[in-house]
């Protein structure tokens, strides 16, 4: 398993993303356990989950999948809706993931997104959570540069570990700004949705990705993973609900593309050009 540098650690090449996972029938749920069991057997060692996943749900699949494994062998990440970005709301939120994880402490815990509460009261709650032992550190989610400054410039906000946006060759927007602001500050970074959403709105599949799959012998999806990994200093975590998809997310991580390559699939995926609003699933 290739590694990168993530949250100060080695981490594998492509974490576990689990929206919608735990949600569907029993048999579905099997699958989706013996996917995650899968990448954990193979190397993989992060799983990103949320409260907002089937209001629980993911997080109890994932607590029951993890009972077989050494907790301190797996970075766990979870998020909290930004109505419970109060300290009093964090920690009831914290003890209840933790509860469905079935852990007592997260690698890393994120404000899923932008609320009304104020930036230094939530981070007020997450480093009086860091100090109590119960996540180890904490981070933010669908945060574009604007939203990173002002975080940073709260008491502690510089404690900040990881900020984790949408990202995919459809949506590129964290290119011009948010990545290199990251890199700059040393905060890391998690691409959702590298597939785009099920919908397909955030990811149109033009010609030019199937044809350059074919040409490689591989997936179109693998390609679209692949393309995500290319620099190695970003983690991705696609959402994977059965072993055979799991297997392939796996292969992808070998994919490479020459020059020539990604100068065709910038062409027709173009990066941006100047700072726009970041989209978000």
């Amino acid at each position: 398993m290739k590694s990168i540098t993530f949250n100060h650690q080695n981490t594998s090449a492509i974490g576990i993303g689990t929206w919608h996972i735990g949600e569907g029938n029993n048999m579905m749920t099997e699958s989706e356990m013996a996917a995650m069991r899968y990448g954990l057997d193979h190397g993989i060692n992060v799983i990103d989950t949320a409260e907002m996943y089937g209001e629980g749900k993911s997080e109890t699949l994932i607590g029951n999948v993890l009972k077989d494994y050494h907790r301190n062998d797996i970075q766990l990440i979870s998020k909290f809706y930004p109505y419970h970005a109060t300290p009093k709301l964090i920690e009831e939120s914290l003890k209840a993931s933790l509860k469905r994880l079935q852990t007592d402490y997260l690698d890393l815990y994120l404000l899923h997104w932008r609320g009304k509460t104020p930036l230094s009261e939530t981070v007020i709650g997450l480093e009086r959570m860091v100090k109590a032992g119960l996540i180890r550190n904490w981070g933010v989610s669908n945060f574009d540069r604007s939203d990173l400054e002002e975080l940073f410039s709260v008491p502690d906000g510089e404690n900040c570990r990881i900020n984790e946006d949408l990202y995919n060759i459809g949506s590129r927007g964290i290119e011009y700004s948010v990545l290199p602001w990251q890199k700059k500050n040393h905060v890391s970074f998690i691409g959702y949705s590298p597939f785009g959403s099920d919908g397909g709105e955030f990811l149109k599949i033009k010609p030019v990705l199937t044809e350059m799959a074919q040409q490689k012998g591989v997936s179109v999806h693998q390609l679209l993973l692949a393309w995500v990994l290319r620099n190695h200093d970003l983690l991705s975590i696609p959402k994977t609900s059965s072993v055979e998809h799991m297997q392939s997310n796996l292969e992808a991580i070998d994919i490479s593309f020459t020059k020539d390559e990604l100068e065709l699939l910038d062409k027709y995926y173009p990066a941006p050009k100047n700072e726009g609003r970041l989209e978000m699933i």
